[in-house]
């Protein structure tokens, strides 16, 4: 099976410009594709992840990926799917995060000469001349049908800003200019993406008289059809500091069970005749479904040995065993921990499990909070300094352990 057909095995493929053509340029390693990646945050999260694996899946079959970091349409923001505007970040903030993203992309794609390249469109789109653009670009846009775009439409609910309003225009430039200078043919994206990737597409035909080619990738979504990597602590990050490998894995490790098998399919790169014997299993192997998914995801992010780790952690605490050393852990500092101990509702504000003391009451009160395998009724309950030196274990609900220790 080619490249093609397996992305469209595995359900991957949303949308496309022309089929017959990008099918063939992908199968035959002719693709010079691009993603765009905007610095929103200093780290990539899950909902990069499929993108992510897409260009390493090409890059394997002989595609040649171009990373875009967003640094320039960083300062204006992507209003698609979005109700409110995007909060404006400071230019320093956006280099950072460019560089926090290419440090972490290392891990998916092989970068280098006849490689992968990484490019960040502040290079072009932050020297542009306004009028210069206007008569370049402008009159291949029609303000009709960019009013009728998908990507504008909830926006327009609220409002729309002139300065989101440039936003396709600056991506659709973005592939026009990385085709004339890079060669790059052909856009990836997720399908909320569609209209602004047509738009590119467009310019280039109208501009230049190339070719040039949008594929969507299917966003990955749970069974009730909310984005997947959404927890109710925000996103669930890349970064090990942000979400820790044994967090990342329990997230996959408790994703629905009509869930597992389609995101085994889009995201590991177990073969798809593995997967065909996998589907045959019965319904009293679900967990090792999960399971397996939870560590071949945890491996790509985080390395083979963090991934057994998580696993380790895992086994540990939900079939009874006591090593806790790779339990995710907050680290409390002596000095801010009172004679008598800490309120269990102070506690949990600290570990980061509750985020008011409203939540963390409200938690107490549904008989959702153990301490060291004890349930905890009493939200005036207190957490000595010996038992806190000692190291104790949180159990919030039936999945979510975290220890706190004074440090040492």
């Amino acid at each position: 099976m080619q490249i093609y057909e397996e992305l469209q095995a595995r359900g991957l493929i949303a949308q496309v410009t022309d089929e017959k053509e990008i099918r063939d340029l992908i199968n035959n390693g002719g693709a010079k594709f691009y993603i765009g990646f905007d610095p929103t945050a200093d780290s990539l999260h899950v909902g990069h992840f499929m993108a992510l694996c897409l260009m390493k899946r090409l890059q394997m079959a002989g595609n040649k990926p171009v990373v875009l970091l967003g640094g320039g349409t960083g300062y204006i923001g992507d209003p698609s799917g979005r109700s409110d505007m995007r909060s404006m970040l400071t230019p320093e903030t956006i280099e950072h995060n460019c560089r926090c993203f290419k440090a972490q992309m290392e891990k998916f794609i092989e970068f280098g000469e006849d490689k992968a390249i990484a490019v960040n469109n502040a290079d072009w789109l932050l020297d542009l001349n306004y009028i210069k653009l206007l008569r370049d670009v402008g009159p291949h846009f029609s303000v009709n049908n960019m009013l009728r775009a998908e990507c504008y439409k909830q926006r327009m609910e609220k409002g729309l800003s002139f300065l989101e309003f440039n936003y396709m225009i600056m991506q659709a430039y973005d592939f026009w200019y990385l085709n004339e200078k890079y060669g790059c043919n052909m856009e990836f994206g997720g399908d909320d993406q569609w209209s602004n990737m047509l738009a590119g597409t467009e310019l280039i035909r109208r501009k230049s008289g190339k070719d040039a080619y949008a594929m969507t990738i299917t966003l990955l979504l749970n069974s009730e059809g909310k984005k997947m990597g959404k927890t109710a602590k925000g996103a669930v990050w890349l970064d090990p500091q942000k979400t820790t490998p044994y967090e990342f894995f329990q997230y996959w490790r408790n994703v629905g069970d009509q869930d597992v098998m389609k995101c085994i399919k889009m995201l590991t790169f177990i073969s798809l005749e593995e997967i065909a014997e996998m589907e045959k299993w019965d319904d009293s192997r679900i967990n090792e479904k999960k399971e397996i998914l939870a560590y071949e995801l945890t491996k790509l992010v985080h390395g083979e040995e963090e991934a057994s780790k998580a696993r380790d952690a895992s086994h540990s605490l939900f079939m009874g065993g006591g090593d806790d050393s790779n339990m995710p852990t907050c680290e409390l500092d002596t000095a801010e921990v009172p004679d008598e101990g800490l309120c269990i509702v102070d506690l949990l504000i600290r570990m980061d499990i509750c985020k008011s003391r409203g939540e963390a009451r409200r938690l107490i009160e549904q008989g959702g909070v153990s301490l060291d395998g004890e349930k905890v009724t009493d939200t005036y309950a207190m957490v000595s300094k010996d038992a806190l030196s000692a190291g104790v274990k949180v159990r919030k609900g039936k999945k979510i352990f975290k220890k706190a220790v004074i440090k040492a």
